[in-house]
């Protein structure tokens, strides 16, 4: 370890620094289209978990119970080599026509992340006071216009730190992909390694951007917060 000579100029310029300028891109491709399918998708799942009607919330809670209880490595093997099983052959069709291992990993990623951002959701409700449900239907409100109006913007506001929490978990579980041949940050990092034994250097940047990455991420949720969400009176 003593003789190795430190080589910054390998990630800093040419070839290698494009690789992994290259994987940033597809890493924050990868982490904001998830982020933005998986808030939706646990939002849904959060409805269905709280429906009165007993069929959707025990579909909800076997979903919870089997995605949040399995490893997202095994979820994205199975997406990405048996899916073909279980998904509709146009859907199938039109995946082999895109970018296979990357719908693959955003699959996994949405569905995996989903169900736990749906279980803070679902805390966020049932902390509202139930007196405000009761007002909204008392006022005229549906039950679905009370929760859209009335509730999910408060249970949202209130879950903004955990929401932080599973989308910078979702940034650096998109690594990952790596194994299903995603081209990502860390893929690249180590093709760069590979090529040139400047393991140091190849994965010393890596983890900077994904701490930038982080950083960001945690950034704008806590503007969003602040500058849209409290401004609609949700203090």
């Amino acid at each position: 370890m003593g003789s190795y000579q430190f080589d910054w100029s390998v990630i800093l310029t040419g070839q290698y620094h494009e690789w992994l300028v290259s994987g940033l891109y597809v890493t924050i491709q990868l982490s904001l289209v998830s982020i933005a399918l998986s808030f939706l998708l646990g939002l849904i799942i959060a409805m269905m978990r709280m429906s009165t009607v007993a069929p959707i919330r025990w579909f909800a809670v076997g979903y919870l119970e089997f995605f949040r209880n399995t490893p997202l490595l095994i979820q994205l093997f199975f997406w990405y080599f048996g899916s073909y099983k279980i998904l509709p052959e146009a859907v199938n069709n039109w995946l082999n026509s895109q970018n296979y291992e990357f719908a693959a990993a955003v699959i996994g990623l949405t569905i995996y992340t989903s169900a736990f951002i749906a279980e803070d959701i679902r805390s966020g409700v049932r902390s509202i006071p139930k007196e405000q449900m009761e007002a909204a239907r008392s006022s005229g409100f549906s039950y679905v216009r009370s929760m859209q109006y009335i509730i999910l913007p408060q249970a949202v506001r209130l879950t903004i730190p955990p929401l932080i929490s599973q989308f910078l978990n979702l940034t650096k579980n998109s690594s990952l992909a790596m194994t299903i041949g995603v081209a990502e940050l860390t893929y690249q990092a180590r093709q760069v390694e590979s090529y040139t034994f400047k393991g140091f250097e190849a994965f010393t940047a890596a983890t900077l951007v994904y701490l930038i990455l982080s950083i960001v991420i945690t950034a704008l949720v806590t503007w969003y917060d602040k500058k849209v969400l409290s401004p609609m009176g949700m203090k």
